[in-house]
């Protein structure tokens, strides 16, 4: 049976657009027939998504109020939200409890939860409107495993993260009785050009030894796939939480460096 997300265009919105994750995860989406609008800071790195995708774009800093305001508004013009996909975020340094800088905690706060808190409430009645479409729509918001298990270092990151994890389990609840899913996607190790490399300062020295010696860390396209898949199973399926890592990874704190070979 023909569904009606299946019979129309539906509309995606992507946060952190620009790089990475994001960027895939809105390139395979408009792979896949749905209209993409990409969301990020960087007008010169939106415009490269944009040429030849097709993919819309709206320049924005979502951790500014009046920004996601306007974000909304511009969203508004072009019809119902079947799907957002939050996934702006990052990491600022890997100092203990004892020496962390209050402004890296502030700053992954307002990125990694209240950005994601603001632009979930302004969305919603375009999302209603897009449950009423096509019958349901989504909200999905990658968090981290260190959302989930804590590792020295990473103290402000695990916090922030794991806001974010609470944010969605208590939206799943206050949702409940609406056809809207709530999922979580919790990326492991995700080797990508820039998370590292924004978290140790530009320091591409210490980024690159992130993944060194790393047997097939996790690539932008292998969580672009997941976070697709989670969005177009049948409307009655939702995958709360999904928690990816590499083979070779399995805590934070625990990546097997070398080759991987049976006992």
């Amino acid at each position: 049976m023909t569904t009606l997300r299946q019979a129309q265009e539906p509309r995606v919105v992507v946060t952190g657009a620009s790089s990475g994750i994001g960027e895939a995860t809105a390139r395979l989406f408009a792979q896949h027939g749905w209209e993409v609008v990409g969301v990020a800071r960087r007008a010169d790195r939106l415009a490269a998504l944009a040429d030849g995708t097709g993919i819309r774009t709206i320049v924005a800093d979502l951790t500014d109020e009046a920004e996601v305001a306007r974000v909304r508004d511009e969203l508004a013009a072009f019809g119902p939200v079947h799907a957002l996909v939050n996934n702006a975020g990052g990491a600022f340094g890997m100092a203990s409890v004892e020496h962390g800088d209050p402004a890296d905690w502030r700053a992954m706060f307002e990125i990694n939860v209240i950005a994601v808190k603001n632009l979930i409430s302004a969305l919603l009645p375009a999302l209603r409107d897009g449950a009423r479409d096509a019958g349901h729509a989504d909200i999905l918001t990658v968090t981290s495993i260190a959302a989930h298990l804590a590792y020295e270092g990473g103290a402000g990151y695990n916090a922030a993260k794991a806001g974010a994890h609470m944010l969605m389990a208590v939206l799943r609840l206050e949702l409940a009785g609406e056809p809207i899913r709530v999922i979580e996607v919790a990326p492991g190790m995700v080797k990508t050009d820039e998370f590292s490399l924004v978290r140790f300062g530009g320091d591409q020295a210490k980024a690159a030894a992130v993944y060194d010696n790393v047997e097939a860390p996790l690539l932008a396209a292998d969580i672009a796939e997941a976070i697709v898949h989670a969005i177009e199973l049948p409307g009655h399926i939702n995958l709360d939480l999904v928690t990816i890592k590499p083979v070779a990874q399995a805590a934070p704190h625990k990546v097997i460096r070398g080759p991987l070979t049976p006992e």
